[in-house]
């Protein structure tokens, strides 16, 4: 796999305050150190798993927001969109019912749902558009 289109932190961190700003919730970073973990952990899946697909990366995203739990409020509602957004910049749409994310984005947060389960609902519900 060639290199992908990363989300950079400015991003993360903008889409995180849109969100508690049309949906409530206190906003902010309870620790940047978990923040960057999170950022990085797609990057060090993609350097060290030669057979990792964009969903594995993808997933990555969204275990290190949900597990990692870098914002105050909203950590679910970040990773899911954060993971969304890696997929539709990197040439694929998530197209997945909202409630069934949100049940899944829970279970992942929870520990109820491994990150490569993630990886393989994400390729389930994920519609090639490039």
């Amino acid at each position: 796999m060639t290199e992908p289109h990363w989300v950079l932190g400015e991003i993360v961190v903008a889409v995180h305050q849109m969100l508690i700003a049309e949906h409530n919730g206190s906003p902010g970073i309870q620790d940047v150190g978990l923040l960057e973990s999170a950022l990085v952990r797609p990057r060090q899946i993609f350097s060290y798993d030669p057979k990792a697909t964009i969903f594995d990366l993808a997933a990555g995203y969204g275990f290190g927001l949900a597990k990692n739990h870098p914002f105050i409020d909203g950590n679910k509602r970040t990773a899911l969109s954060i993971v969304a957004t890696f997929l539709e910049i990197n040439g694929y749409n998530l197209d997945a019912p909202e409630p069934e994310s949100v049940i899944i984005f829970g279970k992942l947060a929870a520990g109820d749902l491994s990150e490569t389960e993630l990886s393989k609902w994400l390729c389930d519900f994920s519609i090639y558009t490039a």
